[in-house]
């Protein structure tokens, strides 16, 4: 059984950046989001302007109180970040982590992807969560 990953966006701030999210996914054939904890709320009617009709193409948005509960039917994370850690995950690059998400949805896992808040990422609580780390070189500043 082949699997399709699974996007969560955890603490969202923006209704815009939840609806530019659903877009990029459904552009991308993927379409299965799930929100944890959202600061404005779901639904959200800047979501659902910003993303351009995807969300009457995907199933409904499942929302969340916590990562744990989002997570509990994926059998691999990968959370992003751009800072250091002091954790022991093996770190990818984004290309590197779709080829072993996909090796292993053909194995009939589930995976998830992890993207935190628009100002500070993840916390490590929900990084530790996760099973490995995708870093992407952004510009420090």
């Amino acid at each position: 059984m082949n699997q399709k990953p699974v996007i969560v966006l955890v603490n969202p701030q923006m209704g815009e950046n939840i609806g530019a999210a659903a877009r990029a996914m459904l552009n991308c054939g993927i379409d299965e989001l799930r929100i944890v904890n959202p600061r404005d709320g779901w639904p959200n009617e800047k979501a659902n302007i910003m993303s351009s009709g995807a969300f009457d193409l995907m199933p409904p948005v499942k929302v969340y109180n916590t990562t744990t509960e989002a997570l509990a039917d994926c059998h691999y994370t990968y959370a992003t970040t751009a800072r250091i850690r002091d954790m022991v995950k093996p770190v990818f690059t984004a290309k590197e982590a779709a080829t072993d998400c996909r090796t292993r949805e053909a194995q009939g896992q589930r995976c998830a992807y992890l993207f935190g808040a628009e100002r500070a990422g993840l916390d490590n609580e929900d990084v530790a969560l996760s099973h490995a780390i995708i870093t992407i070189p952004v510009n420090p500043d």
